[in-house]
């Protein structure tokens, strides 16, 4: 059936409105495509942890004044400033910050500054008897004694600037006999700098 030349022009004028409303739609659907994915958040990358809060056993860190509470260590032998885990009987870690002001380094040496090797022990041994000493058990407080040192190695100088972070890991606990063998490391950032096999014999109250 033909159609008249108005009907015609009609329905060619509906089509063309049709098509731009198609295209209308088309742009505000994109237009609210492009508004939505401005307005989602990047999704940002996981910030990493620092080193004092990787553990599972992270605590509230223990400043110098609640380290006097356990140790029985004083100027200038207190060598750890902190602990920032803790784990009684099992682990422990905690750092030392070096200093030119430290007391040693006048001596060890005056032309190069360097930590004593045996400081960087006795601070480890330090940290492990934290691990072993209850801060609650005022009758037996800071008795233990340095027993012995195995498999010692030095692998780098600690020098002022450097923060000595230590591990000390108890890897045998006689009760009996009150003997404890820890696992103990250091490192100044991520060079191992220090490990040691300490012993340590836990004192008996008077």
């Amino acid at each position: 059936m033909a159609l008249s030349a108005r009907t015609f022009k009609s329905s060619q004028v509906c089509n063309r409105k049709h098509v731009v409303v198609k295209r209308i739609n088309v742009r505000q659907v994109r237009s609210t495509t492009v508004d939505h994915a401005e307005a989602a958040p990047a999704a940002e990358a996981p910030k990493a942890l620092s080193v004092e809060k990787t553990g599972p056993n992270f605590k509230p860190l223990r400043d110098v004044m609640q380290i006097m509470q356990i140790l029985p260590h004083r100027y200038p032998f207190l060598l750890v400033d902190r602990v920032v885990e803790w784990e009684k009987e099992k682990y422990a870690v905690g750092y030392k910050c070096i200093t030119i002001n430290d007391n040693f380094f006048p001596g060890h040496f005056p032309e190069r500054a360097i930590m004593p090797g045996v400081l960087q022990v006795e601070a480890m041994a330090q940290l492990a008897g934290i691990v072993m000493l209850d801060p609650e058990d005022t009758a037996g407080k800071g008795l233990f004694f340095f027993a012995g040192i195995e498999n010692c190695r030095f692998r780098k100088p600690v020098v002022p600037g450097d923060v000595l972070m230590m591990r000390a890991e108890v890897t045998k606990y006689n009760k009996r006999f009150g003997m404890v063998k820890v696992a103990a490391t250091g490192h100044v950032g991520e060079d191992l700098v220090v490990e040691a096999e300490l012993t340590l014999a836990m004192g008996k109250p008077r």
